[in-house]
């Protein structure tokens, strides 16, 4: 901000917040739309006073609900005024946000703790209840939510669209904030040379692609990995073909299977290339293990030698019930919500509200990378660093989706990727197959997923060709 002069940035926002309103959301450009601004105090509020001022210039009829007149962005209030703009009582915005056909929230923006609170909460629960049936606008980021940690900690506005400046906010990445945010539009605002290291990384498809594990030309089946996989059991002999299936999909050479006979039987009738024993010492050497997914009860000393090899691991689900106090090694934890809250003695809805928090928490209490299944997938590790799925998709809410996910990150691990790397991969290319599965099955089984795998995988590697 000492680099340029007075209020530059925040015409900078302006200007991309009223372009993405003019070329998205409202069909006329603006001319002839009704606008409503919420605008609280301090410069959130004035993004939003400009912008509804420059909409007025073009031929919006804009309305302001000022929460706190006496601290409305003075300059933005001015222009707002000078274009035409109304300013109308909070006791009548119910009438104004009914035939609106774009709201812009700028009533509480990054500084913002605690959720909404007085007017500003009930204005948020007026857009909650339909109260407009025009676009409902974010500035910056949906006012309420925290923007550090995506929780929403009180009553927050829900937006169907959120323009934010300058750089990605946790609250935009992870839910449930980021449920509330809506399509997200990215307005560069020249602060990329002055930021920090980030809080978190969202990968793309070209950061993904290089990190896949890449064969030379004198590779063999051992320099690419062998994975153990110990899983399935009589009563979910399917969990076992699922995360072979996605093992033999992550770039691993070899796979080997770990589990009883009948379900060996099922896996080499799916799977001939797998090779299949009764238990970890009788499958032959491995790189790394995955394990626990479809285990049930009775495997504990399976699980137990395979946790002592000293080998990369991945732990999913049943195998979550078998952790040590601390990892030493490599090791990448694939819980979902219930299974974290039972890790931590939390309840379910407290891990699913503060998501980030509850992922920190258990990598730095097992050592371990976590990674946290659900609509926004977290993976952490026990360092600090964070890295957000930006793929899921509720095509992956199906039973066994899950195995394919731990099968091709083990597959991963085995490939010398680090547990960081090997999560966040197979999280990204996960989500991508589900999305395949869901635009040509519909509802798609987790075979379908397990199915779009290779294709996942042959287009990242034309991001890498493209790049």
């Amino acid at each position: 901000m000492a680099r340029l002069p007075p209020g530059a940035l925040m015409q900078r926002a302006v200007a991309g917040l009223v372009t993405v309103c003019t070329r998205r959301i409202l069909r006329s450009g603006g001319y002839g739309a009704r606008v409503v601004v919420l605008a609280g105090a301090g410069n959130n509020g004035g993004d939003a006073l400009w912008a509804g001022a420059r909409l007025a210039r073009r031929g919006a009829h804009a309305d302001a609900v000022l929460l706190n007149p006496e601290k409305a962005h003075a300059e933005g209030l001015t222009a707002f005024r000078a274009a035409g703009g109304r300013v109308v009582a909070v006791a009548d915005a119910g009438e104004a946000l009914a035939g609106a056909d774009l709201v812009l929230d700028g009533m509480l923006g990054i500084g913002g703790r605690g959720g909404l609170r007085g007017d500003a909460a009930a204005l948020a629960e007026l857009l909650a209840a339909g109260r407009t049936a025009g676009a409902v606008v974010a500035v910056d980021l949906p006012s309420g939510v925290d923007p550090d940690t995506g929780e929403t900690p009180g009553p927050h506005v829900v937006a169907d669209h959120t323009v934010t400046f300058g750089t990605g906010k946790a609250a935009l990445a992870i839910d449930p904030a980021a449920a509330a945010a809506g399509v997200v539009h990215h307005v560069d605002i020249g602060l990329a040379p002055y930021l920090p290291e980030p809080a978190l990384t969202v990968l793309d498809d070209a950061d993904v692609a290089a990190l896949l594990p890449d064969p030379g030309r004198e590779s063999d089946k051992y320099s690419r990995g062998v994975v153990g996989v110990l899983a399935g059991s009589a009563q979910f002999p399917g969990a076992a073909v699922l995360a072979v299936g996605g093992a033999l999909h992550g770039g691993a050479g070899m796979v080997r299977y770990a589990g009883p006979d009948a379900v060996a039987t099922e896996v080499r009738q799916r799977w001939p290339e797998a090779i299949a024993g009764p238990s970890p010492d009788t499958v032959g050497r491995v790189q790394a293990w995955t394990i626990g997914s479809g285990l049930g009860d009775g495997r504990g000393a399976d699980v137990e030698a395979a946790l002592a090899a000293g080998l990369p691991v991945l732990v999913d689900a049943d195998g979550l019930r078998s952790l040590p106090s601390r990892f030493d090694g490599p090791a990448l934890l694939t819980p979902h919500a219930g299974e974290l809250a039972r890790l931590l003695d939390v309840e379910r809805a407290e891990v699913e509200a503060r998501r980030l928090h509850h992922a920190r928490e258990a990598a730095q209490r097992w050592n371990a990378v976590v990674l946290l299944k659900g609509s926004t997938t977290v993976v952490a590790a026990p360092d600090g660093r964070v890295r957000v799925n930006p793929t899921g998709t509720s095509a992956l809410a199906a039973a066994g989706t899950g195995d394919v996910l731990a099968g091709l990150a083990g597959s991963l691990l085995a490939g010398r990727l680090s547990p960081l790397d090997a999560g966040s991969v197979a999280a990204y290319a996960h989500g991508l197959a589900g999305r395949r599965a869901a635009a040509s099955a519909g509802y798609p089984s987790a075979g379908d997923v397990l199915a779009e795998l290779p294709a996942v995988v042959r287009s990242l590697r034309g991001a890498v060709g493209a790049g």
